[in-house]
């Protein structure tokens, strides 16, 4: 598949192709094997080109085709050009969702608000849980209309990158 990003203001071309149990990633020309393992709900381990594994988290942005990866903590606004990219908007309030919402852990931190209580009836979009890392708050966010059905964290509570905090139904 092949993918128009923009990073940092910079327009990128990537293609993925599935190439053994890896993927040979080609990213504007220069190509990669990237073998992968998935960690947790939107966390995975990446290993390129043969160097020891990098963790990488991946959340919905706010925009449709806006996503946040966050790569050894770092965070890294990535915009799909095309505006492909259904990373995360099963429930975005655009399209139809069925099944429960499970708001999770981008990165490992510490839980400084929780602004809904359980039963509360929520919007897409609306704050759910607020996670401090690296000394950042990171404002989690309800992907569809619903009611929050399970809460998995309190303040002050540690939390580890793809840990489940919230669910809505």
């Amino acid at each position: 598949m092949q993918y128009d990003i923009e990073v940092g203001g910079r327009r990128t071309r990537v293609v993925v192709e599935k190439n053994g149990d890896g993927f040979a990633v080609s990213v504007d020309g220069r190509a990669h094997q990237v073998d992968v393992a998935r960690t947790g709900a939107h966390s995975l381990s990446l290993i390129v080109d043969g160097v020891w594994p990098t963790d990488a988290t991946v959340t919905a942005g706010r925009e449709r085709g806006q996503l946040t990866v966050y790569v050894g903590g770092t965070a890294v606004p990535v915009a799909m050009v095309d505006g492909r990219s259904s990373f995360g908007r099963r429930g975005d309030g655009r399209h139809a969702a069925s099944g429960p919402q499970r708001v999770t852990a981008p990165m490992p931190g510490k839980i400084v608000r929780v602004p809904v209580a359980l039963g509360d009836a929520v919007r897409a979009r609306q704050p759910v849980m607020v996670v401090e890392a690296m000394k950042m708050e990171n404002e989690l966010r309800a992907g569809r209309d619903g009611i929050v059905a399970e809460i998995h964290g309190h303040e002050g509570m540690s939390v580890e990158a793809g840990a489940l905090l919230i669910v809505i139904q």
